[in-house]
């Protein structure tokens, strides 16, 4: 069984202009929990006195599962989460020649040095360890091995494959990962982007590929165009890797809700999982299969996602949704008569631009 490891309150509060007050936090981790997380990552130390005193609020809920704070691997950052009195960390290492040059002034053999010297405190603290190999999808995978194989031998126990700007295909995922996993070193944790619209997927590869563990954030919220969705992954688990898992509607309705509004960011009404349309049949031929089989064009129920089936009249609406509607109004439709006002229908909602009320097609259908 795989492992979410959400993020919303870390990752998912660095997409910009997003921000959450300490009770937001405390009801986003909540509702993560009743929702269906296996773990959170929930915070940077680093950042200052706030932001730990934030964290340790978080901890004080007693929620029973794994809390982890992201650090750069320095002793500074670990300090700070040891302050706060975590249990789990991930410690983050730029992976890519590029972010090395950038972040290390002495390269390699930098990044070496300040992962010994962070997993051995954290390992004598008694701290369960991630090791965060940032631009991992723009490293060389020799180069990740050998890192993979370095922390193992100083006692981390999970590596973090962070595809940081979103470029990976599905496919390269699931070779990449494919190979890492074929070492037996460390569980692989999946991170990804969403630059390319792949964030979802590629998690998913990663899972295929043998990966354990997925970071996820509710709705996708994250930097530029976001990371994997919490939702998507928590129903991919479910329904296509027929995972066991007890999804409480309700929590996971009031969860997305209470994060589209503290980070001002709208659900579309056709977002995959949450999506208001997303259980809406406007099709003749769509809506003709739906009343002899629910199961027929859709994946899975409304209900377990705390969604509602709509039949709307519009403009690709056939006899049998008008018969579905007239029937559900007391009328026993004439067949002659529904295939004379469908073309007055198809015109009123295209000229319109929008739906036909249940009482209007009656007023139509009578007054034709």
């Amino acid at each position: 069984m795989a492992i979410i490891n959400d993020t919303t309150l870390r990752d998912g509060e660095q997409a910009p202009y997003v921000s959450f007050t300490l009770d937001e936090k405390l009801k986003i981790a909540t509702l993560l929990y009743e929702s269906g997380a296996d773990e959170l990552e929930v915070g940077i130390p680093a950042m200052g006195k706030k932001e730990q005193e934030e964290l340790k609020e978080i901890l004080n809920l007693g929620l029973p599962l794994q809390i982890m704070s992201w650090n750069r691997a320095t002793m500074s950052d670990l300090h700070a989460s040891l302050n706060c009195g975590v249990k789990a960390v991930d410690l983050s290492i730029p992976v890519s020649k590029l972010l090395i040059d950038l972040k290390l002034k002495g390269g390699v053999d930098e990044l070496y040095i300040n992962l010994q010297n962070t997993i051995k405190l954290a390992k004598r603290e008694g701290l369960f360890v991630c090791v965060g190999a940032e631009d991992a999808s723009r490293s060389e995978l020799p180069f990740l091995a050998d890192i993979m194989k370095f922390a193992k031998n100083l006692g981390a126990d999970r590596f973090r494959y962070c595809d940081t700007i979103g470029i990976l295909t599905p496919n390269t995922t699931f070779q990449n990962i494919s190979y890492l996993t074929s070492l037996n070193l460390l569980p692989i944790e999946m991170h990804t982007h969403n630059d390319f619209g792949m964030g979802t997927a590629t998690s998913i590869a990663g899972i295929e590929a043998g990966a354990f563990s997925v970071n996820t954030t509710v709705i996708g919220l994250g930097e530029r165009a976001g990371n994997a969705s919490f939702e998507q992954v928590l129903m991919s688990l479910t329904h296509q890797f027929n995972e066991k898992r007890v999804i409480h509607s309700d929590r996971l309705q009031k969860l997305v809700h209470l994060v589209s509004e503290a980070s001002n960011k709208p659900i579309d009404k056709n977002s995959p999982i949450v999506g208001e349309y997303i259980f809406s049949h406007e099709s003749g031929i769509h809506m003709n299969g739906m009343l002899k089989n629910n199961s027929a064009y859709e994946a899975f129920s409304p209900l377990e996602v705390g969604l509602h089936r709509y039949f709307p009249i519009g403009k690709h609406s056939g006899s049998s949704t008008i018969l579905y509607h007239l029937n559900s109004l007391g009328i026993t439709p004439d067949n002659a008569k529904i295939d004379e006002i469908l073309p007055k229908i198809r015109a009123i909602v295209t000229s319109r631009k929008k739906v036909m009320e249940p009482l209007e097609l009656k007023e139509l259908y009578l007054c034709s």
